[in-house]
């Protein structure tokens, strides 16, 4: 199984990329919402990926967030959502209005997102709401600090999945915290930690 790519943006579009890896270059599928986080091509990029194989198909997912691989290998597990419709779900509203609305059991508005109609959003919402709780997603009134914590949690577990060392993350990620006086994003923790492990 291929966890993650890292190596040089060499093409991307809406729906795919392909990372050049010391020469071999990887399609990997991507949601719209990575796909504006992209990099300019030719600049470096880390991609987490989820493996898929299914009898003559083998496809490869990438995400820049280990929270957004964990919700698209969620709902995968859900019946009759395959990678393509999760990957649409995932395309058709941010990760943090999806939790949301599964919270509040909207459905009117994931069935909004493109390719959902309302029976498949009464699905989502009643196996999501199970599943991402399990996962510890649902919680919007969680304490700033609660929040922080699980921000540092979700890098370091993409930092370990990246094939670094749990200690030398950690020690990463505390100096990328302690160099900024707000809480910084996900992405930020992530790409500053990189940059003093490499």
């Amino acid at each position: 199984m291929i966890a993650h790519l890292n190596g040089i943006l060499a093409r991307k579009t809406p729906v795919s990329v392909i990372v050049d890896v010391h020469g071999v270059g990887y399609e990997a599928f991507v949601s719209l919402n990575n796909y504006y986080e992209l990099p300019e091509i030719g600049q470096p990029v880390t991609l987490l990926t989820h493996t898929y194989h299914k009898e003559d198909t083998f496809k490869l997912y990438g995400f820049l967030h280990e929270e957004e691989k964990q919700i698209f290998e969620t709902l995968i597990g859900i019946n009759k959502v395959g990678p393509k419709l999760a990957l649409a779900i995932l395309s058709g509203i941010p990760v943090d209005e999806l939790m949301d609305a599964i919270a509040k059991n909207d459905i009117a508005r994931i069935s909004t997102i493109p390719g959902v109609g309302r029976k498949t959003a009464e699905r989502l919402v009643l196996e999501l709401k199970d599943k991402l709780a399990k996962l510890d997603k649902l919680s919007p009134q969680a304490p700033a600090g609660g929040a922080a914590n699980r921000l540092l949690e979700d890098a370091l577990s993409a930092l370990i999945n990246l094939g670094y060392r749990k200690n030398d993350a950690e020690k990463a990620l505390q100096q990328v915290r302690d160099e900024h006086a707000d809480s910084p994003a996900l992405e930020t923790l992530i790409k500053e930690s990189l940059n003093r492990l490499s």
